[in-house]
């Protein structure tokens, strides 16, 4: 088995490609002596691994714990995460700690309260390399001497304590995914993106939650969870976002999200509401509200393995609560010159978002593409202006486009106009184009769009 750095795209990628999938197995460890996704209260680990495994853990100069593994994006800094893991190395009592971006691969090892660098090499001299890793952190090398005494890291200074960690409860296979689908220019079928992608990943067998952040609530009248046609009888004012994101305590992912017909197999969805207009004053003097979101995620991270969040076309606290929460990001655009000309603004605004994620020591936002959408099915069309709009817009803004494009056409309309008859009233009862026409040309581009994003946040099958 060899390693290629130009493999990983992402940190997802540097996780799965290179430590779950080639690093680990070469250096011995099997899935019952290493997790990922570990939390010791405030510290979060990336990979842990054991030589001896024990439980419970225990903190002190014999603690088993051996290699800390963390990974990063392939475009960032390393030299920006080592006090990061001088803290987690020296607070678990851990003799090494592995970061890599999958283009570099540097092991530390703790020395009193500090941390050293021992080894460092290019993601691309892996293969050459392996064998010097191996007489550092091989499982075999360290499970013939457990402690790390011998090293003259730990003494009496350090206390003794019995630790029950967070431990991923599929062991490195499940990661929820969450993707904001954005664009400060209306009217580039954001709405009809969101829906019948989040219809397109369920049917790949993904549980699947969306969030509508827009307070003109399109994501939720497009998956049917309007069923009232006079406001007295409005049953979301009660439960939808706005809830959520005002309350630290109360509104739960779990309590306030409502199934969705919308597609089969179902899918669940956050109600929006114009509440959220009235709303966003009062949560801009909240402290705690651009983390809310993260927060009340976190609890639902076993639930879901991808969550859609709608955003309004602005750049107001609902785009910015979401860009925050995200790990990735969809812009859909019809490419005309106002939505062309709008990039300008998304990509400040997600250079804004950026800087605010740094402080919060979360990982820059990836921008996943842009999604052509409402794309006009006229040959000539096609063929001449299209291509060149494509060829522009990645000269001009440098933004990935997908492979897949979104062409307008009836069946889209159509399943979206859908009705139902209750009693005297007519209410809306939409459905996605993959289950009304699901051999039609537009649910064959929702299934290649659900493949390709599926693939770019590492989920593919």
């Amino acid at each position: 088995m060899s390693f290629h750095p130009e493999f990983c795209r992402n940190e997802s990628e540097v996780e799965s490609k290179f430590i779950v999938q080639y690093l680990l197995p070469q250096l011995g460890y099997t899935p019952d002596t290493w997790h990922q996704e570990v939390s010791f209260g405030k510290i979060r680990l990336d990979f842990l691994a054991f030589a001896v495994q024990t439980m419970p853990f225990v903190l002190d100069a014999s603690s088993p714990l051996s290699v800390v593994m963390e990974a990063k994006h392939p475009k960032q800094n390393l030299n920006k995460h080592i006090h990061r893991l001088r803290q987690y190395l020296t607070s678990l009592n851990v003799e090494y700690g592995l970061l890599t971006n999958g283009k570099e691969v540097r092991i530390y090892k703790t020395y009193n309260n500090d941390i050293k660098l021992v080894f460092q090499c290019l993601g691309k001299e892996i293969d050459a390399k392996i064998d010097e890793i191996k007489k550092l952190i091989g499982r075999d090398k360290l499970k013939d001497n457990p402690s790390i005494k011998e090293a003259g890291v730990l003494n009496s200074q350090y206390p003794t304590q019995s630790v029950s960690p967070e431990i991923s409860k599929t062991k490195g296979k499940h990661i929820m995914k969450i993707i904001a689908v954005y664009h400060n220019k209306g009217g580039v079928g954001k709405t009809t993106t969101v829906v019948n992608l989040a219809a397109a990943i369920s049917k790949r067998g993904k549980k699947v939650l969306v969030i509508d952040l827009d307070s003109q609530a399109n994501t939720t009248f497009a998956t049917g969870l309007v069923k009232f046609d006079d406001e007295e009888f409005d049953d979301i004012r009660e439960y939808n976002i706005l809830n959520v994101l005002k309350s630290e305590e109360f509104y739960s992912i779990s309590e306030v999200a409502r199934k969705s017909n919308f597609c089969n197999p179902e899918i669940d969805v956050i109600p929006s509401h114009i509440d959220l207009m009235n709303g966003e004053i009062e949560l801009n003097a909240l402290e705690y509200t651009r983390f809310i979101l993260i927060e009340k995620l976190e609890e639902v991270q076993e639930e879901y393995d991808v969550v859609l969040l709608d955003t309004p076309p602005s750049l107001n606290l609902y785009a910015r609560i979401a860009l925050i929460a995200a790990d990735y990001l969809i812009i859909p655009s019809d490419l005309k010159p106002f939505a062309n000309q709008g990039l300008t603004n998304v990509k400040d605004f997600v250079k804004a978002v950026n800087a605010f994620r740094k402080q919060m020591r979360k990982e820059p936002l990836e921008i996943l593409g842009i999604v052509p959408c409402k794309i006009s099915t006229n040959a000539k069309f096609i063929n001449a202006t299209f291509k060149n709009r494509i060829r522009k817009v990645y000269e001009r803004y440098g933004i990935d486009i997908f492979n897949t494009v979104i062409y307008e056409r009836d069946d889209l309309a159509k399943c979206a106009e859908k009705t139902l008859e209750v009693g005297n009233m007519e209410v809306a009862d939409p459905i996605s184009v993959l289950d009304f026409k699901p051999n039609s040309l537009s649910a064959q581009e929702f299934e290649l769009l659900a493949k390709e994003v599926l693939k770019k946040i590492g989920m593919a099958q």
